[in-house]
């Protein structure tokens, strides 16, 4: 699999690379850590303008409701919904899932999503921190398993006809890609395997090589 249709990047520009993470609320620290072994440069997102200086942005893992209430608060739910529509890579693991998913079946009375990936998504549908649970998957674009470690997930349980699925447990799908959106169900922060933090960075090199080549044509 190659995601999104990736050129082939030279590594040693990955430190030119800046990647955000959302960091209202949630696992950001441990996303930002696997993107600085990896050679990128990776920062926290609280404000529009934090999120004005990164190429590809991180809704990590954490309580969705929370996340969504604070992103309006702090005046980002615009900008991110902007800057997501204009083509801004997006790395989203669980309750980020939630945040941009087009409909949730389950969310409270006042929470909002960003309705920007083209799914249906329910919180907390393989249980509470009671069920969390580890697993061996399958994914599309790694050559090996990868262990996957789901707290709270939300479980995927429609998607749209353009949604390519990367991985699926229970029959349900649990990692897919939308466009230069891959929206992950677990937490790959949460483990030493970066490989999919790697394939998160070659989509966000890839879009900015594209773009940096358009303007200077």
């Amino acid at each position: 699999m190659n995601p999104a249709n990736l050129d082939v990047i030279d590594p040693t520009a990955m430190g030119a690379i800046r990647v955000g993470v959302l960091a209202m609320q949630g696992a950001f620290r441990e996303h930002i850590r696997a993107f600085e072994e990896l050679g990128a440069s990776a920062r926290p997102v609280r404000t529009p303008d934090d999120l004005a200086s990164v190429d590809g942005v991180v809704l990590p893992g954490g309580e969705s409701t929370t996340m969504d209430k604070l992103t309006r608060k702090f005046g980002l739910q615009e900008p991110l919904r902007r800057r997501i529509e204009a083509d801004m890579p997006v790395l989203a693991t669980c309750a980020g899932v939630i945040l941009l998913a087009r409909e949730l079946r389950d969310g409270l009375p006042d929470q909002q999503t960003l309705g920007l990936l083209p799914i249906a998504v329910r919180r907390n549908a393989y249980g509470r921190q009671p069920e969390s649970f580890e697993c061996e998957l399958d994914i599309a674009g790694l050559d090996e398993p990868f262990h996957a470690v789901f707290i709270r997930a939300p479980v995927i349980e429609e998607i749209d006809a353009g949604v390519e699925v990367m991985a699926t447990y229970g029959g349900a799908p649990v990692a897919i890609q939308s466009g230069q959106v891959m929206g992950l169900a677990f937490h790959p922060e949460l483990t030493r395997d970066r490989r999919l933090h790697q394939l998160f960075l070659d989509t966000v090199s890839a879009r900015s090589h594209r773009a940096a080549q358009s303007s200077g044509a």
